[in-house]
């Protein structure tokens, strides 16, 4: 039996955002837009008040898709670079000398700005970085957290253990105190064929030693059989996250990238993603992403850095 659709007309994106409405934005350097699309979802996102945008790049292309998005750049702050390695680079010092509390991806590779914030010290944690996106399905009564589709291609069993600990925290700070976590795989048994199948068993066992903590974990686990009831029960799992997952823990780059862009293309899901295990978020936007897409990844970081800055003044 199918899953009923909900009504999109007040979707899980939508909520983001308006828990953010009392926040005080986000300083965030914004790396390279320098295109029409990227420098208008950066100043979309300042009007409506989730960042203040310190545009980072070449003078000239900042200037020339100002003029194509009818921008007025006497109101924003701009930091002039010779190119976008330069922009990255630059972006990521800011964030490291807590000038600015998050980086926004403009238009460069993920790869070339990633490749900048991995060489400052002054941003890595003792985490490994990892990406979520956060997917609002609209046959799926809950969100969707899959891990990861961005920035790990194939990632080992360790670092596999900081992705699903990234997405557990995550989870947390989006309002779910016990995420159910579904470790992805072709199949629901162990084979030694497959690894994936070992690494969910092994980090299976890591979360009942108490090494992973904050969430349920189970798998492996098909796709069918970790958001559909019918098909565990057709399968004969018993399971507290069968057919009820919130976290989707992907073997690898690919999958889940091809797992977001279905949900996303074939099945009109609302996508947003952020980086975690950097001192800031780091906010990932595809040239792509439609406007409440930009927005909820910026509703995202700024739920982060705030619940982040909370605990500090608390300590």
């Amino acid at each position: 039996m199918p899953m009923a659709r909900r009504n999109s007309a007040d979707s899980y994106h939508q909520r983001l955002l308006r828990r953010t409405r009392r926040l005080e934005p986000l300083r965030t350097a914004v790396v390279h837009p320098v295109d029409a699309l990227a420098l208008g979802g950066a100043i979309e996102a300042a009007r409506a008040k989730l960042i203040v945008p310190v545009l980072v790049g070449p003078e000239p292309k900042i200037r020339a898709a100002a003029r194509q998005a009818s921008v007025d750049l006497a109101s924003y702050e701009c930091i002039w670079t010779e190119h976008s390695h330069a922009a990255a680079a630059e972006a990521a010092s800011l964030a490291a000398e807590r000038k600015v509390e998050a980086i926004m991806k403009g238009s460069l590779h993920t790869d070339e700005l990633m490749s900048a914030i991995l060489a400052e010290p002054g941003l890595r944690t003792a985490r490994r970085m990892s990406h979520v996106f956060v997917i609002n399905a609209p046959a799926y009564p809950r969100p969707l957290l899959v891990s990861d589709a961005a920035i790990n291609i194939y990632p080992t069993l360790e670092a596999k253990a900081d992705i699903v600990r990234n997405a557990i925290d995550l989870a947390h700070v989006l309002g779910n105190a016990t995420p159910r976590v579904a470790l992805l795989s072709a199949v629901e048994t162990v084979s030694p064929r497959i690894i994936s199948t070992l690494d969910a068993a092994v980090l299976c066992k890591m979360a009942e030693r108490g090494q992973i903590t904050g969430g349920t974990l189970d798998g492996p686990l098909a796709f069918d059989n970790a958001v559909s009831p019918e098909a565990a029960r057709a399968k004969r799992i018993r399971s507290p996250v069968a057919g009820r997952a919130d976290v989707f823990i992907v073997p690898d780059l690919e999958a889940g990238n091809m797992l977001a862009k279905q949900l996303e293309y074939l099945a009109g899901a609302q996508i947003a993603g952020i980086v975690l295990g950097a001192r800031v978020p780091i906010i990932l936007t595809s040239r792509a992403d439609k406007t409440l897409s930009r927005l909820a990844s910026c509703a995202i970081a700024l739920l982060l850095a705030r619940r982040a800055l909370g605990r500090k003044r608390k300590r």
